[in-house]
C-alpha cells in the first residue's frame, strides 16, 4: 500500500531535477503520473521509466507561460482519467544578475514561468478539482521566496509571489476541500544549480567549486540538498497525512533559511 495509491498527479518541470524525482516518487507511491514540461522528448523518457510501476503514466507537453496550453494539460488528463487529485506545480528558471544590469528580459522570463506559471496552471486545474470536490496544489517555491537573495532579486521576487498565491489560494478554495501548499527548497543538486555556480562564481570573480564549497557552510546540515529530499516533502503534502495542513509555505532547506 502506498500513501498515494490510486491518485492521479500532474507534475510539470517534471522531465529533470526537482520535478523529475517527485514524479518518480509519487509513481513509488502508487500515483498515476503526468510528466508535463516543455521538453516532452525527456518527457517521454520519464514517463517510460515510471511505467514499470505506474502503468497507465503518460507525458504531456506544457508551455506553462501560456494559458491555452495549460488548459489543454488539464483537459488531456481529465479525457484520459476522468479525475485529477495531485497539482504540482514545479516547472521553474532562474538567470543571475546584479540589479543594475538586469534586463526586463531576465525579469520577464523568471516572473512568466515562476510566478505567471503557477497561477495559469492552478486556474486551468481549479474547474476540475472544485467539480470533485477535492484535491491538492502544490507549489515549488524557494528558500529565496522569504528572504533577500542577491543577484537573484528577479528569481526572489517571482518566487515570493508564489508564496503569496499559495497562501491566497488556499484561503479561497479550501471551502471545496482543495489544500494549497508551497514548498520551500535551499541548495538543490540540479543541472539549475550546475548553471548557477557558473554565473555567481564569474559575477562575483570566484571558481565555481568556491561557491559550492559556501552552499555547503551555509547549510548547517552541512551537505548539497538532493531533490528527493524535496521530492519526499511533495509526498507528505500530496497525502492524508496533510489533510489539515493548508497555505503553508514548508521550508526544506538543511537549516540553510536559518543562517
Amino acid at each position: 500500500m502506498g500513501l498515494l495509491d490510486g491518485k492521479i498527479a500532474v507534475v510539470t518541470g517534471a522531465a529533470s531535477g526537482i520535478g523529475r524525482s517527485i514524479a518518480t516518487h509519487y509513481a513509488g507511491e502508487g500515483a498515476t503520473v503526468v510528466v508535463a514540461d516543455l521538453n516532452v522528448e525527456a518527457a517521454e523518457g520519464v514517463a517510460a521509466q515510471l511505467r514499470q510501476t505506474a502503468p497507465e503514466s503518460m507525458a504531456v507537453q506544457v508551455n506553462v507561460t501560456s494559458k491555452v496550453s495549460c488548459q489543454a494539460l488539464y483537459e488531456t488528463v481529465y479525457q484520459r482519467y476522468g479525475r485529477i487529485d495531485i497539482v504540482g506545480n514545479n516547472a521553474g528558471v532562474s538567470t543571475m544578475n546584479r540589479i543594475v544590469d538586469l534586463t526586463e528580459e531576465e525579469w520577464d522570463f523568471n516572473m512568466n514561468v515562476n510566478a505567471k506559471g503557477v497561477f495559469l496552471c492552478t486556474q486551468a486545474a481549479l474547474p476540475y478539482l472544485i467539480e470533485q470536490g477535492g484535491g491538492r496544489i502544490i507549489n515549488t517555491a524557494s528558500m529565496a521566496g522569504k528572504r533577500g537573495t542577491p543577484l537573484l532579486a528577479h528569481y526572489a521576487a517571482s518566487k515570493w509571489a508564489v508564496i503569496g498565491f499559495t497562501k491566497s489560494t488556499a484561503l479561497e478554495v479550501a471551502e471545496h476541500g482543495i489544500t494549497v501548499n508551497c514548498v520551500c527548497p535551499g541548495f538543490v543538486k540540479t543541472s539549475m544549480q550546475d548553471r548557477e555556480i557558473v554565473w555567481e562564481g564569474q559575477l562575483r570573480g570566484m571558481d565555481p567549486a568556491d561557491v559550492y564549497d559556501e552552499y555547503i557552510r551555509l547549510t548547517p546540515m552541512k551537505r548539497i540538498q538532493t531533490p528527493d529530499d524535496v521530492a519526499r516533502i511533495y509526498v507528505f503534502l500530496a497525502s492524508h497525512l496533510a489533510d489539515f495542513v493548508t497555505g503553508e509555505a514548508v521550508d526544506v532547506t538543511g537549516g540553510a533559511d536559518l543562517v
